[in-house]
Parts: structure tokens; C-alpha cells; sequence
């Protein structure tokens, strides 16, 4: 590829959208971005209270590589997930949040349990999770290393918790 080449291409990716996106624009934007030798990073979760925690985490894996992509649980998969009552905030108000911070480049949702289909189809340079997770428990971390990626895990900050925020709030609630 020429460098005039090389600059359309760069042109094009940072011209395409950000933000909430759907998985075909994701997958076109990623091909673009790795033309030019950018490295994709990716995680998932439901972040259905946003707290100090989860983006203290995202500026973490933003710092990884080039793009972040944060894939979201729907709702019905925070429930099956979380249990009755959750999620707090429902799915476009989770997406609008994320897309909101700095280190985000992309938001895409998934409806089912794990990403690990979406991680496979997107396939990023990088995996990243957090702390309460082991690599041979992360969707989608096994195509990832096959196809030549790596996984990170990022330790979680202390005492930063969506559950447990959930859980004050309830006895708060019950002793009123």
C-alpha cells in the first residue's frame, strides 16, 4: 500500500461513525482500521451502574491500542445474568453512558450471554477484561489467541462494585 493509500484509508476510519454502532458498520470499520495497522481493543460487560471502577478500566484498555470497541449486554441477558431486578438502567441508557466517555471509540450491543460470537467475528488485536476473571473464562478469548491476538486482564479497583452498590442500596432501602 502507497502512503497515499495508506492516509485515504486513515481518512476514512476517523471518519466513520462512532459511537453506537451495529455490527455490519463495526466490522467495515474494523477491516479499514487494520488496513492501516491499527489495533482494535475490545471488552464486554453489562456496566449497568457506571462507576469510578468501570472507567478507571476503560482508560486502561483505551491505553492498550488504537480504538475501543466495549460491547454491552441487552437487557435480557443482564437479567438472566444478574437476576430479578436488574438491570438498573436499561440498554439505551447504559449505551448512551459509555458512549459519552472519552476512552470508548465504539459501543455495540449483544443479545446473548456471552460475546464470545462478536468477539469472534470482530476478532480484535486485543481482549481485555477485568480482574475477577481468569483467561480460560473469557468469551471469545481462545479464537482471539488462535488468531495471533492476546488477552489482558486488568485489575479491578477496590471497592468498586455495580453489585455491591446494588446491595447498599436495597438494605438502605429496608432500613428506612
Amino acid at each position: 500500500m502507497t502512503v497515499d493509500e495508506l492516509n485515504d484509508v486513515k481518512s476514512a476510519v476517523d471518519s466513520e461513525k462512532t459511537g453506537i454502532i451495529n455490527e455490519s458498520e463495526l466490522t467495515d470499520i474494523v477491516k479499514l482500521a487494520r488496513a492501516i495497522g491499527e489495533k482494535i481493543v475490545m471488552t464486554n460487560g453489562c456496566f449497568d451502574i457506571l462507576h469510578a471502577g468501570h472507567v478507571s478500566y476503560l482508560q486502561r484498555a483505551k491505553q492498550l491500542g488504537d480504538y475501543l470497541i466495549v460491547a454491552i449486554n441487552d437487557d435480557d441477558s443482564v437479567s438472566r445474568l444478574k437476576g430479578k431486578g436488574r438491570p438498573v438502567n436499561s440498554l439505551e441508557n447504559r449505551m448512551t453512558v459509555l458512549n459519552a466517555l472519552k476512552p470508548v471509540d465504539w459501543v455495540i450491543s449483544f443479545t446473548e450471554d456471552t460475546p464470545e460470537r462478536l468477539v469472534t467475528e470482530i476478532n480484535p488485536d486485543i481482549l481485555v477484561k477485568g480482574g475477577d476473571y481468569r483467561p480460560d473464562q473469557i468469551a471469545g478469548a481462545k479464537s482471539v489467541l488462535e488468531q495471533g491476538g492476546r488477552v489482558e486482564i486488568i485489575p479491578l479497583l477496590d471497592g468498586c462494585s455495580t453489585s455491591q452498590i446494588v446491595d447498599a442500596t436495597q438494605s438502605i432501602g429496608k432500613s428506612s
